[in-house]
């Protein structure tokens, strides 16, 4: 219970934080208190309702952030679907690939690298998509999107007090 769900101005959940971090938004007055917790926060002199859900009260932008590109972004910006075959798979049963084969000065970058199964990247091997008679359904490229939230968070284990905010679970 130590979690508290943050939401933007217009109620949609952007963070989780801790509660001692959404306690000093609320003194800084941030923020205000949507929802509570069945405890309190003592002081010496001062008891207050945990914080379980809390709203920005000013709208606040974003700067535009460049995409880190890593190898969870990929899967992402690919829906987890195999780019030669269009079958969608859990990570683990994917695996980023080199459209350019490394061996033929491919690169390390968003332009190059595609979502594939085990399946396809050991058919494809380090031949070019056409060598290999192969297509690819998508164009690598870099997103122009940055995830804003993503909850990490088991099937079931919301707290019932974020059910209103967060939508799926």
């Amino acid at each position: 219970m130590e979690r508290v769900l943050v939401l933007d101005q217009s109620y949609l959940p952007i963070s989780v934080i801790n509660w001692k971090k959404a306690m000093r938004l609320i003194a800084l007055e941030k923020v205000e208190v949507v929802k509570e917790y069945d405890c309190n926060i003592r002081s010496a002199k001062k008891s207050w309702k945990l914080p379980a859900v809390i709203r920005f009260v000013k709208k606040f932008f974003r700067p535009r952030k460049m995409v880190k590109f890593s190898k969870q972004n990929v899967f992402a910006r690919d829906r987890w679907k195999c780019q030669y075959c269009g079958k969608k798979f859990s990570p683990s049963e994917l695996t980023y690939e080199h459209v350019v084969p490394k061996s033929k000065g491919g690169k390390t970058d968003w332009d190059n690298i595609a979502t594939s199964c085990i399946s396809c990247n050991t058919k494809k091997g380090s031949k070019t998509p056409q060598e290999a008679g192969m297509k690819l359904r998508r164009t690598p490229t870099r997103p122009d999107w940055v995830p804003i939230f993503a909850l990490k968070i088991a099937k079931g284990s919301v707290p019932e007090h974020w059910k209103d905010f967060c939508y799926g679970f």
